[in-house]
């Protein structure tokens, strides 16, 4: 094993030129992952003056945007709510910034505040050490010019968990996709429909990304089929000539949610419908209640629900099966299809590396909810884990800076007495 040492940039720097194992003690906090949330924490850091070290599994930053996200993609908040800490849009970009302003954004963030994530770096295992009370960070880094690996073991007395809550594409089970001879992939590998012009194609997920992968798949020529598993809240994206979400949250300054979830699904109504006419049930709970005690996000929706009252979107019920040429449906019918995307999210990854941590959930997200899931035990940190996108995540990079901060102080201070 060769011991190495953190750069003042917060690159890892090795005392061996070949080494197979290292040993790295970090004097500031480990930020696992180099996502919006990762980002914003090390930004925050960096204006306090405590120096950090982001490592990454991917070949850059914001991997999701850059590689898991469809071409059409753009924030369903207008960009003051989307915004990390310490650094606006330009105001030149768009009220809704798409997938590549947001990518050059995120990008001349980690320019301005001289941020040096380590990529193609995986953690494997993340432990706290009562011996000598410091997080012990185990990670795999590979170098892809030359093809070699080498296991590297990070020490520090902060360990901020970074990953978020969309690290890893969920693909359900569902009995007969072996025997379905058209094509099967995730959202995360859909970019377009270019090739599916004139094809059948089902979309199984009935969130923001399900909704507009149909509309796109529409303007593409494909006719597509949203498969609907329960209560969906559709919201138009902007009422009253703004934003829905701005809307909402200067409702929330005034009056009780559900109040305000009743103004909403009234304005809804009179803008896009009645949803349920087209198969698309409300739950019982309305679209700010429910976000708040589920997660579930309603879809703000951008012409979607447009093209599903036209037909040119056909809502069908949950999948039962996949069969030989198409689907078996709960409601008994059965339909063709040449292809299906799984539109069913992603999950939190920490359980597969954060080990022997009570503070995380067995789907990897924190058991206190929001806004006391920031902070755990002897040095440990999430950021990302709010349910409340950008700007929560943004808000927690803030408070984890600050609380580093004042340990950082007092540290410093016993070693200079």
């Amino acid at each position: 094993m060769t011991t190495t040492a953190a750069d003042d940039d917060g690159g890892l720097t090795a005392s061996s030129a070949t080494p197979s194992t290292s040993l790295t003690f970090i004097p500031g906090p480990i930020i696992v992952g180099a996502g919006p949330s990762g980002l914003a924490t090390a930004a925050s850091l960096h204006l306090l003056s405590i120096p950090s070290v982001i490592i990454e599994r991917s070949d850059g930053i914001a991997h999701l945007w850059r590689h898991n996200s469809y071409d059409r993609l753009s924030l369903h908040l207008p960009k003051q709510f989307c915004e990390l800490p310490h650094l606006h849009f330009p105001s030149h970009f768009p009220i809704y910034p798409s997938k590549s302003d947001f990518i050059s954004y995120l990008l001349t963030y980690v320019d301005h505040f001289g941020l040096r994530p380590n990529f193609h770096c995986t953690a494997t295992a993340a432990r706290f050490n009562e011996e000598d009370s410091l997080w012990h960070v185990e990670a795999v880094r590979r170098s892809p010019e030359r093809e070699e690996e080498e296991v590297v073991e990070l020490v520090s007395p902060w360990l901020v968990v970074a990953t978020g809550e969309n690290a890893e594409p969920v693909v359900p089970e569902m009995k007969g996709k072996e025997r379905f001879k058209g094509g099967v992939l995730h959202s995360s590998e859909y970019r377009n429909g270019v090739d599916c012009k004139g094809k059948r194609v089902l979309v199984v997920g009935c969130g923001n990304s399900g909704m507009e992968m149909c509309l796109d798949l529409c303007e593409f020529g494909a006719v597509p089929f949203l498969s609907v598993r329960s209560g969906v809240h559709v919201l138009p994206r902007d009422l009253l000539g703004i934003s829905t979400f701005g809307l909402a949250m200067k409702l929330l300054k005034l009056l009780p949610v559900r109040l305000v979830d009743r103004i909403l699904l009234l304005l809804a109504r009179m803008a896009i419908g009645d949803t349920e006419k087209y198969g698309l049930k409300r739950p019982m709970k309305g679209p700010l209640e429910l976000k708040n005690s589920t997660g579930k996000t309603p879809v703000l929706d951008v012409g979607a629900f447009k093209l599903i009252k036209k037909g040119r979107t056909k809502v069908v019920s949950e999948v039962e099966s996949l069969t030989r040429d198409g689907a078996k449906f709960a409601d008994g019918r059965e339909m063709a299809f040449d292809s299906v995307i799984f539109a069913t999210g992603y999950r939190s990854n920490v359980p597969l590396w954060l080990k022997d941590c009570d503070f995380f959930s067995a789907d990897g997200k924190p058991k206190l909810p929001f806004p006391n899931g920031w902070k755990g035990e002897n040095g440990l940190y999430c950021v990302g884990f709010t349910g409340r996108g950008l700007l929560g995540a943004g808000i927690d990079a803030q408070k984890v800076a600050l609380d580093i901060a004042d340990s950082w102080k007092k540290t410093s201070s016993i070693k200079n007495q």
